[in-house]
């Protein structure tokens, strides 16, 4: 039998190399005005940016560039809306990796808003947003979030009392997810190993959520078999289009997976430390895969209850180990190995690095969230995950 589920709303997805140059045709379809939202500069420097502003301006559409450095900020958000307000913004583009387009989506559904964004925020404002928005089209350039494909958009206050909360609402879903692999090449190997992971831990964690569902379930695993084939191929060669190819298509996967079945402990982390410290999403997720997944098989084992996660773990050993005829335990192991190997591939640093301290473990434990994680974890569990890459 079928359990009840629902799915949420994807956009139109337009996937491929060269995709980028249908950008301007589309947006002239939509208005004159355009506010394009940018991340740190790779793509504002590139020859893609230089050919897109050529072909708005011959298309007579006034375009302003907005730069978000690095995950946005209540003040970025605010101070651009009130910016162009009244400017009869027609459409809002985000190109950059997720922190760009969840900047532009945020960006989008606060211009003709009165109050600060913070007010809508998940567990900091007490205002839920109406979910007006001015069209949005989301252009990823990085294989890592998912963000082109998900309802939420990420807001960060960094500091000890700092935060990381979503702005949400299912009609915040990009109109258009402009997915163009090309726009990946140029990403560095520290870029490639902590988008992946992100997109690796969040295909992983919807596989396992005990939210997930038959569409997440096959949806997660395409994407999880094109993660294999393509990751450590484009750390070793960022050039190899096909292998960005198939990231671009694991990342988009993991966004859709994320945004119907959840996520476990390892975004539990990302979020908490996230708003304390500054630090790549993407580096948290990496640097904790390995761990998590070994105290959830661990936990797992010792309740005797939950064969169907165990199997899945099994699955997920199956398809990475490239092995026939061995037992589920033999999988589960060798998955959790598996991971091990790839952090090690990819020499993530420890968080002390970013000032994550040991005596700030408790603090963080006490407010990391793991709701739809295949098994409930004690802040002891959660301890001994964040402790062993303290260092």
């Amino acid at each position: 039998m079928v359990k009840p589920f629902q799915f949420a709303r994807v956009p139109r997805i337009l996937f491929g190399n060269g995709m980028i140059s249908k950008l301007p045709g589309i947006a002239e379809g939509y208005g004159k005005n355009v506010i394009i939202v940018t991340g740190k500069g790779s793509f504002a420097s590139s020859e893609y940016c230089e050919r897109l502003l050529e072909e708005l301006e011959s298309r007579g559409i006034e375009y302003h560039i907005v730069s978000i450095p690095g995950e946005p900020s209540p003040d970025e958000i605010d101070d651009t809306v009130k910016r162009f307000d009244g400017a009869g913004i027609d459409l809002v583009t985000g190109i950059g990796g997720g922190s760009a387009v969840d900047a532009g989506k945020a960006i989008s559904a606060m211009l003709g808003k009165k109050e600060p964004v913070k007010d809508f925020l998940e567990g900091v404002g007490k205002l839920e947003h109406p979910g007006t928005k001015i069209p949005f089209i989301a252009v990823p350039t990085t294989s890592g979030t998912g963000s082109e494909a998900t309802k939420n958009a990420v807001i960060s206050a960094i500091g000890k009392e700092g935060f990381k909360r979503s702005l949400r609402h299912d009609n915040l879903v990009p109109d258009i997810a402009l997915v163009d692999p090309d726009l990946t090449i140029g990403c560095s190997p520290e870029i490639t190993a902590a988008s992946g992971m992100d997109c690796f831990t969040q295909l992983t964690e919807a596989f396992l959520s005990d939210k997930g569902n038959p569409y997440t379930d096959a949806l997660a695993l395409e994407g999880l078999k094109s993660l294999k084939t393509s990751l450590e191929k484009c750390y070793i060669d960022g050039s190899d289009r096909d292998a960005r190819a198939g990231m671009s298509f694991a990342a988009l996967t993991s966004g859709i997976c994320l945004a119907n079945a959840g996520l476990g402990s390892v975004h539990g982390f990302a979020s908490s430390i996230g708003g304390m410290y500054e630090i790549p999403h993407g580096l948290v997720c990496g640097s904790l895969m390995a761990k998590a997944n070994e105290v959830n098989v661990r936990e797992l084992r010792k309740s005797g209850e939950s064969g169907a996660s165990l199997k899945k773990y099994s699955l997920l050993g199956q398809l990475f180990l490239d092995e026939k005829d061995k037992t589920d335990n033999y999988y589960i192991d060798g998955f959790i190995g598996y991971l091990q190997s790839l952090a090690a591939t990819f020499r993530f640093p420890g968080l002390k690095r970013f000032g994550v301290s040991d005596d700030d473990v408790s603090k963080i434990c006490k407010i990391t969230d793991n709701k739809n994680n295949p098994v409930k974890l004690t802040i002891e569990n959660l301890e001994e995950i964040l402790r062993s890459r303290v260092f």
